[in-house]
């Protein structure tokens, strides 16, 4: 079958883009409407399928609860842990260097220097530290300048180096975001490497960093520690917790509720090596990222396709291992409610048009070789799972179950027809174990503000009665936009999330 594949992918590499690339929304919007044609037609079939995926999202649901409780107490332990005390154990460990990469658009210097401040706290010590600030000349000139200037005020001699890069405008073949800045400095930085020739490449890290997050303390000490440790430090790539707690009490209830849920699902997902993949801010060896030429220029979401770029290269050894530290970083925000919801609904799309990528893992995926044949099907098969059932999941569990008795009167009068909604309802009443589990989570790791009134600490558990509005606007709906942009060609242009210093 791989053979035929093979051979029609390069026959026709332009319409099998296409078909792949359609692939994703045709998929969610099967899923999406088979309730409503598959009631008429085959209500019966519906019905099976329905409690199926109840079954399924009740099994997501307690594993999610298991591994958020499991994660939190490790990322507890490991924040309070003495890293140090193990890192000067190694002969060698004041020669790891560590390179951050962090692009930037037009965010103020007030965010650049609050993530430096956290770089400069870090207990291994800022003289291990490359900051790269990757701006972008499209910002313009004065921008760029007076950021500068306020970051070599605040941090004169501070770090190892600190280097700023510049991406060009308007390069040929490049999609503006992300990706093509932090490759761009990529390249830079191989340039600054022949300067030094006490940098040595097998010794240094480089970590993608968002540039509105603050690292904890002992994310670098950690971080040094796995990679002194693991004899495979150049298969490795570390991902920690991200959580969106930074501005979480200043922004609206619908958006607070969606990021502190979105906290605790990225804490749970590091409790599952098997499912885990690099997001948003991780690391890996220098000598891993310059194997693979450093970031791609073409596409928007790098961290999945800096995964399966190095997995592919690797002949499927690369993996991805958690760290045990929280990544704080800045929920979607602007001025006014309206503003920040259109604010996080655009973060959530670009997200989701991670769909965008599937294409490219399909094809790595029937073109390889070399990777182990079992491992790759199942990582390949859940990233899809993942994106083609992101805007499913939503419409399956809150409105599936009334519709085949709704739609068709005689499969009503059924015992299965009687009894659906009724078994769907309690398989996912259940399910609210896992919600309760979030929210005492949630409640334990969020920093405590002080100045916060009574009555939100007292309510605050009783946010998430508006969980099944914020699933449909903050889940389902930006990732069928994606979904749809994509499967018809509209395709989505970098958006930069805006960030309040």
């Amino acid at each position: 079958m791989f053979v035929l594949l093979r051979k029609l992918i390069r026959k026709y590499p332009h319409g099998s883009q296409r078909a792949l690339e359609i692939l994703p929304g045709f998929v969610s919007w099967f899923f999406i409407l088979f309730p409503v044609w598959g009631s008429i037609f085959w209500p019966v079939g519906v019905a099976y399928f329905i409690i199926a995926f109840n079954v399924y999202w009740l099994y997501r649901s307690l594993t999610l609860s298991v591994n958020a409780v499991m994660s939190y107490y490790r990322i507890n332990a490991s924040e309070k842990y003495d890293w140090m005390g193990d890192v000067r154990g190694f002969a060698d460990w004041k020669e790891v260097k560590h390179v951050i990469v962090l692009p930037t658009y037009k965010e103020s210097g007030d965010i650049l220097v609050r993530t430096l401040q956290a770089l400069k706290k870090q207990t291994i010590g800022p003289k291990q530290i490359i900051p790269i600030i990757a701006m972008e000349e499209r910002a313009g000139k004065e921008v760029n300048e007076l950021r500068v200037k306020q970051i070599e005020k605040e941090f004169p001699d501070t770090f190892e180096k600190l280097m700023f890069t510049y991406h060009p405008a308007n390069l040929t073949g490049e999609v503006i975001g992300k990706s093509s800045n932090a490759a761009w400095a990529g390249m830079e930085l191989r340039k600054e490497l022949k300067k030094h020739k006490d940098w040595d490449i097998n010794m240094m890290t480089i970590s993608s960093v968002d540039c509105d997050v603050t690292l904890h303390p002992n994310h670098l000490a950690a971080l040094t520690y796995s990679f002194l440790d693991d004899p495979h430090r150049y298969l490795k790539i570390w991902q920690g917790a991200i959580v969106f707690y930074n501005n979480i009490e200043r922004i609206p209830w619908p958006m607070r509720v969606f990021n502190r849920l979105a906290s605790v699902n990225n804490m749970a997902q590091l409790g599952r090596p098997d499912r885990l993949i690099n997001f948003s801010t991780y690391s890996m060896s220098l000598k891993l990222m310059d194997r693979i030429d450093y970031w791609d220029t073409d596409v928007i979401p790098e961290d999945y396709r800096i995964f399966f770029k190095t997995y592919f290269a690797s002949k499927g050894e690369v993996e991805v291992e958690p760290l045990y530290v929280s990544v704080s970083a800045d929920a979607a925000e602007a001025d006014g409610f309206w503003k920040t919801y259109t604010n996080t609904y655009e973060q959530v799309k670009r997200w989701a048009w991670g769909a965008s990528d599937d294409a490219y893992i399909i094809k790595r995926y029937i073109f390889d070789d070399e990777a182990p044949f079992w491992d790759k099907t199942i990582r390949v098969f859940k990233v899809i799972e993942d994106h083609f059932m992101w805007p499913v999941n939503w419409f399956i569990i809150t409105v599936a179950a009334n519709l085949p008795p709704l739609l068709n009167p005689t499969f009503s009068r059924t015992v299965m027809g009687k009894t659906l909604p009724q078994v769907s309802s309690a398989i996912l009443t259940l399910s609210l174990i896992s919600l309760l589990v979030i929210i005492v989570i949630d409640f334990k790791a969020r920093p405590k503000v002080e100045g916060l009134s009574i009555w939100r600490r007292i309510f605050s558990p009783f946010e998430f009665i508006l969980l099944p509005v914020v699933g449909f606007f903050f889940s389902a709906l930006p990732g069928l936009d994606a979904h749809t942009r994509l499967m018809v060609g509209r395709y989505l242009e970098y958006r930069v999330t805006e960030k309040k210093a």
